[in-house]
C-alpha cells in the first residue's frame, strides 16, 4: 500500500513527485482527523460531533435504518434534538454558497419519526443500533449525577452503556430538567421527551426524582459514597431586572411562568401581558430557550425565550401580548420563521424600547414604561445601549414577564463544598475533562459554563461520562483512524459533475394552520418523504473532495493548461505565479480554497492528465455507513 501525503496537501495543493494515491488507505495521524472535520463544516458546527452529511447523504438514498444507526449513535436525545436543537450545523453547511443550506434539523426529525423513540420500535431494537462510546467494563463505578436534565441524562446514558451502575437526582417531580420545565408542548411533545427518558432508564439507570440535594440529601455525602460526582443542575434562579416596580404583583419570570404552564400548575396572567426581552444578560437565559440562526455571541438566546413566553401566553391563554425588544426587528437574533410565526399568531412587536419603569396602580401592575434605544453598544462593541431622553412610552398591561436570562444557583453544594467558583457563581472545570477542582467530582452544562442550547448539554453530558470511565477504569480513547477512498474514475465522465454546483432550492417546511395551534399541536409538521429525500439530495458530500496529485512516473502531472481554473464554478483554484530566481524558468502552483469549493468535481472531470481525481475521507467506524451514501458513485 502507498504511503499517502497529508490530508492538508491532497485536499489544498498540488503534491510534487512520488507515487499516485492508492485507492485505499488507512491513518491515524491527528492531521487527518482535524482536516476532516474542517472539510465538513456541518461536523465541526456540532458539539457532539454528528456525522450530518452522511445520514442527510443516507436519507437520499432512503436507507432510514442506517440514517438512524449514525445520528443516533452520537446524541442520546436525537428525537428531541430533531425538534428543538438549535442546529448550529445549518449556518456552517456549504451549501449556502451556492442557494441555502440543507434543513439538517428537519431531516433528523424525518429519520426518528421512522426509526427513533416515537416511531413505535421497541427499546431493544434500538438498543442493538447505538455504539457504546467504550466497551462494557469488567469493573463497573458507582457514579451519582445531581440534574436531570440533558447533561447529566446524557451522562447517564453514556455511563450505562460503559457498565457502570448510575442513580440520577432531581429536585424537580419530573425528568428532563428545562426540556420539560422550560420548552412548550407545542414545539417538544411531552411523549417523545419521556420516550427518550424512558430508554436511558431502560439501560438501567435510576432516578430519583423530587430528591433536593442540600435538604433530602448532603452533598458531601454523595461524593463520599460514589466513585465520581457529576453536577449539572443548570440555571433555574432567574436574573433580575432591576428597575422600579420589579416587586409589584403582576410581575413574573419567563422560567417561572414556563415551568407552571408546562407542568400545570395555575399561575395568575392578567388579560393584556407585556414579555421583556434583551439585556445585557441574554448569554445567562434558559436552554430551553434556544431556536434558530447565526447571531452574535451573547446575544442569540434573548429573544426566542421571549418569544416562547409571549407565544405561550398568547396562544394557551388567549392572552393580548405585546413583545418589548431592544433591537429592531431586522437585527431581533431570533429565527426570521419564529418571528413571524408569533405575528401571526397575534404578538404585538414593539422594537428598539427599553423598560426604565413598571408602574402601578392599587399595588399591581398598570403599565410599562419605555424609552426609545439609540444604540445598544459603544463604539468598542460592548452591550451598553444608550437611551433617548423624552422618548418616554407606556404600554397599558396588568401582567409583565420578563425574559432577561437566568444565573446559577450553587447555594445546595453547602458551605464547604471545595470547589472552585467563578466570577458568575459557575463551577471552575477543566474544559476537556470537565473536572473541577475537587477529586472525583466533575460539572457540566449551565453550571459551568452558563446556559447553552440543548446540544452543548448534550455534549458536555457525553464528555463527563467519558472522563468519568477513565477515571474509574484508566481507559482512555483510541486516536481517531481515518480511512480513504479514491474514486476509480476521472476525466469527462468523472460521475461527480452530476449539477449539484446548479442552485437546487430548499423544501418549505409545513406549519400547521394558526386556528389549529393549541397548547399540545406542534406547530411545525414533520417532512414528507419525497420533500425529505429531495431535500438531502441537495448535499455536497464534504467528505468527498478534489485530491491533487501529480506522479510523473506513472503518466500524471499537471500541465498547467488552467482547464481546472476555467470551469470552477465557485472559483476556488487559481493558478500562482512564484517568485523565481534570475535565470530559473518561471514556477506556477496551484492553490485551492477548500473554504469555497463546493465539491462539484468539474475540475477532476477537466483534467487532462489525471492529475485531479475525488477522493473521500471517513471516520473508520463510520466508513460502513458513509460509503452507502456514495454508492451512486
Amino acid at each position: 500500500m502507498n504511503t499517502p501525503p497529508p490530508a492538508s496537501q491532497a485536499a489544498a495543493g498540488l503534491a510534487s513527485g512520488g507515487q499516485a494515491l492508492a485507492s485505499w488507505w488507512k491513518g491515524k495521524a491527528p492531521a487527518l482527523a482535524e482536516h476532516l472535520r474542517s472539510a465538513v463544516p456541518c461536523r465541526a458546527a456540532c458539539p457532539v460531533d454528528t456525522n450530518a452529511g452522511g445520514y442527510v447523504g443516507l436519507i437520499a438514498q432512503g436507507l432510514y435504518d442506517e440514517a438512524y444507526s449514525l445520528l443516533r449513535r452520537t446524541n442520546p436525545f436525537a428525537s428531541v434534538c430533531g425538534r428543538v436543537c438549535a442546529h448550529p450545523c445549518e449556518p456552517a453547511c456549504r451549501r449556502a454558497l451556492t442557494d441555502a443550506p440543507i434543513q439538517i434539523r428537519a431531516l433528523k426529525r424525518f429519520v426518528n419519526e421512522r426509526r427513533g423513540v416515537e416511531s413505535g420500535r421497541s427499546f431493544e431494537e434500538i438498543r442493538k443500533v447505538i455504539t457504546a462510546p467504550r466497551p462494557p467494563t469488567k469493573e463497573p463505578g458507582n457514579v451519582a449525577i445531581i440534574g436531570a436534565g440533558p447533561a447529566g441524562l446524557c451522562c447517564a446514558h453514556d455511563l450505562a452503556l460503559m457498565g457502570h451502575r448510575v442513580t440520577v437526582y432531581d429536585a424537580a417531580p419530573v425528568a428532563g430538567g428545562m426540556m420539560r420545565l422550560g420548552i412548550p408542548e407545542h414545539r417538544l411533545p411531552r411523549a417523545v421527551l419521556q420516550a427518550e427518558i424512558d430508554f436511558i432508564e431502560f439501560l438501567g439507570v435510576e432516578l430519583r426524582l423530587g430528591v433536593e440535594i442540600g435538604r433530602d440529601l448532603l452533598f458531601a455525602d454523595l461524593v463520599a459514597k460514589h466513585d465520581a460526582v457529576f453536577v449539572a443542575v443548570g440555571c433555574r434562579k432567574d436574573a433580575q431586572l432591576g428597575i422600579a416596580g420589579s416587586e409589584l404583583d403582576g410581575v413574573l419570570t419567563a422560567v417561572n411562568f414556563l415551568a407552571h404552564v408546562n407542568i400545570g400548575i395555575p399561575i395568575e396572567v392578567g388579560e393584556r401581558v407585556v414579555v421583556i426581552g434583551g439585556g445585557n444578560a441574554a448569554y445567562d437565559v434558559a436552554r430551553t430557550a434556544r431556536r434558530f440562526g447565526e447571531v452574535a455571541a451573547g446575544e442569540r438566546e434573548q429573544h426566542q425565550l421571549a418569544f416562547e413566553t409571549a407565544m405561550v401566553a398568547a396562544r394557551i391563554l388567549g392572552r393580548r401580548v405585546t413583545m418589548v425588544t431592544l433591537e429592531s426587528r431586522a437585527n431581533m437574533p431570533a429565527d426570521a420563521r419564529v418571528i413571524e410565526e408569533g405575528v401571526q399568531e397575534g404578538i404585538h412587536l414593539v422594537n428598539e424600547r427599553a423598560p426604565t419603569a413598571i408602574l402601578a396602580e392599587g399595588g399591581r401592575v398598570r403599565a410599562l414604561r419605555t424609552l426609545a434605544v439609540r444604540r445598544r453598544f459603544d463604539d468598542a462593541g460592548h452591550f451598553s445601549p444608550e437611551l433617548l431622553p423624552g422618548t418616554e412610552e407606556e404600554y397599558p398591561c396588568d401582567t409583565v414577564i420578563t425574559a432577561i436570562g437566568q444565573v446559577a444557583d450553587i447555594s445546595f453544594l453547602g458551605k464547604d463544598h471545595g470547589l472552585d467558583v467563578t466570577l458568575q457563581n459557575t463551577l471552575r472545570v477543566d474544559p476537556a475533562t470537565l473536572a473541577t477542582s475537587r477529586a472525583g467530582v466533575f460539572a457540566g452544562g449551565d453550571i459551568a459554563f452558563g446556559p447553552r442550547i440543548v446540544i452543548e448539554a448534550v455534549a458536555d453530558g457525553r464528555r463527563a461520562a467519558r472522563s468519568i470511565d477513565t477515571l474509574i477504569t484508566g481507559r482512555r480513547d483510541a486516536p481517531t483512524s481515518i480511512r480513504f477512498r479514491k474514486f476509480s474514475t476521472f476525466g469527462y465522465e468523472h460521475p461527480f459533475a452530476r449539477g449539484d454546483y446548479e442552485t437546487l432550492p430548499p423544501r418549505d417546511l409545513e406549519l400547521i394552520p394558526v386556528e389549529s395551534r393549541t397548547q399540545r399541536a406542534e406547530v411545525e409538521a414533520v417532512l414528507r418523504e419525497e420533500a425529505a429525500r429531495a431535500e438531502s439530495s441537495r448535499c455536497l458530500h464534504c467528505w468527498v473532495e478534489p485530491v491533487f496529485r501529480s506522479a510523473p512516473s506513472l503518466g500524471s502531472e499537471c500541465i498547467q493548461c488552467g482547464g481546472c481554473v476555467d470551469v470552477c464554478p465557485a472559483e476556488s483554484l487559481k493558478l500562482v505565479q512564484l517568485a523565481s530566481t534570475e535565470g530559473q524558468p518561471r514556477r506556477v502552483a496551484l492553490t485551492m480554497d477548500d473554504s469555497t469549493c463546493i465539491r462539484c468535481g468539474l475540475c477532476a472531470r477537466r483534467c487532462p492528465t489525471a492529475v485531479i481525481t475525488m477522493g473521500a475521507f471517513y471516520v473508520d467506524t463510520e466508513e460502513d455507513l458513509v460509503r452507502l451514501a456514495d454508492q451512486a458513485f
